[in-house]
Parts: C-alpha cells; structure tokens; sequence
C-alpha cells in the first residue's frame, strides 16, 4: 500500500467520539482522527512491515498515522537520527509508547536510548526512557539480569520526577524489571526499599505501589514456577 490509500483507510475508519474519549486518559484529541487500538493493529497486519511508508506516515502529523508508523516499521532499520527525530515530536503517552514498545524496544539502539533519553529533561523523552527499560523487561528475552542491574539505578535517579507522565513510567520500568525472574525480583525489591527512603512524594508512590506487586502472592508464585521450569531444562 502507498501513503494515499492509507491515508484515505485511516480517514474512514475516523471517530471523532473515539477522540473525545480519549481526552479523559490524558491523549489530546486534537491531531487524532479517533481510530481504536484494534482497528490500526488490524490495518498494520495488512500493511506488514514497510520501513519506507512508516517514515512517510510519521511525517504526516496525525496521532493515529503515527502510531501505524510504530507498528509497521522495521526495527532493523531505525537508526539513531529516526529515533531522536521521532521522540523530539511526540506530545502525548500514547505516541511515545506506541514507538518504544511497537519498535524502539526491538531495536539494536534501545538500550542505548534508554539510558540516554531516562537523563533527558524533557517529559515525554525521559518517560521513553523508562518505557523502554519496561518493555525490555516484558520483551527482550534473550537479554542477560546484567543488562537491567544498572537501569534499576538509573530508576532510583528517576523517582523523584514529579511529573505524572514520567513517574508512572519510572514505576512501569521497576515493576517490570522485577517480574522478570526471580533474581532481579529481589534486586527491585531491594531497590524499591531505598527509593522509598527517599524525601519525595513521587518516590515514596513509585515504591509503595512496585513494592505491592512485586511482594505480592500471585507474582512471588508465577516466578517460583518459572524458576521451576527453567530448571527442568
């Protein structure tokens, strides 16, 4: 498919009350034509990867082209001028965890831009920093615990943000991190004991609500029985 007829699916599938809706997470309505998550994931799997229409998608502006750009892109062929073009654009959390978690994270650069982007002043830059550590976590399985010891670091650093946007992204990442196996569960658990020592409001949230989750039955359980099965390899 070509930008055009593209263009012309995304306008007909357009829903102005599906925009308006979207106001109340926190997603501007503006630059959006309303298209369900389910809807772009369809036409995406029509479309297949095409890193050339992704760029084109991007440049078009419109929210909804942007998250398809996410998710027929190759992440083979994102290179770092891409991903610094990209981030600088995004406006909303919905766009910048389409891109993290749709492409970035599959990326040879992701860590790299993790660790860059978590330092970055910015709202919506910092917050894919941490995004991509969760979505690493949750997808990058063949990545070895010493490549997540340090981003539990760079989370502590994080948690004092403020900003809504960013400290739920910093608790996403040490959530994730943790339910990852049950080494690095301990290592968050420990990690989530020192920022919650800290003098700030956002710190103390981040930490008690990973800590929760990170202690509680149901994950305690699902990791024993993964560390069982790994074992039986």
């Amino acid at each position: 498919m070509n930008l055009p007829e593209v263009l012309t699916e995304l306008k007909a599938l357009a829903n102005p009350a599906v925009a308006r809706r979207m106001e109340r997470f926190g997603l501007p309505s503006e630059g959006s034509l309303g298209i369900s998550a389910p809807h772009l994931h369809a036409l995406a799997k029509k479309i297949g990867t095409d890193q050339n229409l992704s760029l084109q998608l991007w440049k078009t502006g419109i929210r909804d082209a942007q998250t398809l750009a996410a998710l027929i892109g190759d992440p083979a062929l994102v290179t770092d001028s891409q991903m610094e073009r990209w981030i600088k654009d995004v406006d909303s959390w919905g766009t910048c965890d389409a891109c993290c978690g749709c492409l970035f994270v599959y990326s040879p650069l992701a860590l790299k831009k993790a660790f860059q982007w978590c330092e970055d002043e910015r709202e919506f830059v910092k917050r894919a920093g941490f995004v991509l550590m969760a979505e690493a976590a949750i997808h990058r399985k063949e990545l070895a615990d010493s490549a997540f010891r340090p981003m539990l670091r760079a989370i502590r650093k994080g948690s004092t943000d403020e900003r809504n946007f960013v400290r739920k992204a910093v608790n996403w990442a040490l959530r994730q991190i943790g339910k990852r196996n049950l080494r690095l569960n301990k290592l968050a658990i420990a990690e989530g004991e020192k920022i919650r020592n800290i003098d700030s409001r956002a710190a103390r949230w981040i930490a008690a609500d990973a800590l929760r989750e990170l202690r509680s039955v149901q994950v305690q359980r699902r990791l024993q029985k993964w560390e069982q099965k790994s074992r039986m390899r």
